[in-house]
């Protein structure tokens, strides 16, 4: 993995979803629904150029998304 950072999305404990900063004790904020949790973290992730990771609520990773210099960018593969 990069050094360039991480923003998780994250179910909470207590309900709704968090977005946070990889190896942060809190989080950058707390949403009642997956969605706005997204659209939140993919702003912060975008201003931070980390990826954003999204989880299931069973902890699973789903879908991650880079923003800025990708280190390992997908290869055309119409050549």
């Amino acid at each position: 993995m990069s050094n360039r950072g991480e923003h998780h999305v994250v179910p909470n404990s207590d309900g709704g979803w968090d977005v946070k900063r990889e190896n942060a004790k809190r989080a950058s904020g707390h949403y009642e629904t997956k969605a706005e949790a997204m659209k939140a973290g993919r702003e912060m992730s975008r201003n931070a150029n980390t990826e954003l990771i999204p989880h299931k609520k069973d902890g699973t990773i789903q879908n991650p998304d880079s923003h800025g210099n990708d280190p390992c960018p997908p290869k055309d593969k119409n050549r």
